[in-house]
C-alpha cells in the first residue's frame, strides 16, 4: 500500500526543492502546478472547456495564462467559474497517478492542500516553512514579482503558522543540508511505520 504524504507550503519556502528531496530518495512526487500546465497545454483536458466558457482564453491550441489573468482581472467570478472546471481535472489526474504508483511513499506536491481540504485524503501531511524574511528575499530574488504582489498571493492564503499546526511534519527550509536531512527523517519514519520523526 503506497502512503500518500501530502507536501504544502506558500510561495518562496522551498516546497520544489523539498519535494525533488523526497524524489531522491525513491519516492514518486505529483506536482498539482505541473498538472495544470498539462491540462492547459496543446490537448490538454482543460483547453475545451475554458475555451467554452473564455472564448478569448485559447491560444494557438493552449490555454494562455497571460489571457486567464487579464479575464480574471477583469471579471469578479472568472477566477471561481475557472477553478470549477480545472479543480475536478487535476483530482482526476491525481488520482491517475496514484494508480499507477508503485513506490512506498507518493509525495503530493499541492500548494493549496489545506485551503482546499485534500488533507483528508492523505495518509500524512508536511508544510515546508521558513522565516517571513528569508521567503520575501527568495522571492524577490527571482525578479518575477513585487513586495506588495506577494503579500497579495499570502493574503489569499492560509497563514504558515496554521499550515505548520495542521502539519504532520514540519520542514524548516533554512540550508540545504539541515532540509534533506529533515526529509530523510520523514521518509524514515514512515517507512518504520510511524507518523512522527
Amino acid at each position: 500500500m503506497t502512503y500518500r504524504l501530502g507536501l504544502t507550503g506558500s510561495i518562496g519556502l522551498g516546497k520544489s526543492t523539498t519535494a525533488r528531496m523526497f524524489a531522491d530518495l525513491g519516492c514518486a512526487v505529483w506536482d498539482a502546478d505541473a498538472a495544470v500546465h498539462r491540462l492547459y497545454d496543446t490537448g490538454g483536458a482543460a483547453v475545451a472547456p475554458i475555451g467554452a466558457a473564455f472564448p478569448g482564453a485559447v491560444e494557438n491550441g493552449a490555454v494562455s495564462r497571460a489571457r486567464l489573468k487579464t479575464i480574471i482581472a477583469a471579471d469578479d467570478t472568472a477566477l471561481a467559474r475557472i477553478e470549477r472546471i480545472v479543480h475536478p481535472l487535476v483530482a482526476a489526474d491525481r488520482r491517475a497517478f496514484l494508480a499507477e504508483t508503485e513506490t512506498d511513499i507518493a509525495v503530493l506536491d499541492i500548494p493549496l492542500l489545506f485551503e482546499n481540504g485534500y488533507e483528508t485524503e492523505m495518509d500524512g501531511t508536511v508544510c515546508v516553512t521558513a522565516p517571513p524574511e528569508v521567503q520575501h528575499a527568495r522571492v524577490l530574488a527571482r525578479g518575477t514579482m513585487t513586495d506588495a504582489q506577494l503579500n497579495a498571493i499570502l493574503a489569499k492564503q492560509m497563514p504558515d503558522a496554521e499550515k505548520r499546526k495542521r502539519a504532520t511534519w514540519v520542514i524548516t527550509t533554512q540550508t540545504v543540508e539541515d532540509t534533506r536531512a529533515q526529509v530523510q527523517a520523514v521518509v524514515d519514519a514512515i517507512r518504520k511505520g510511524s507518523d512522527h520523526a
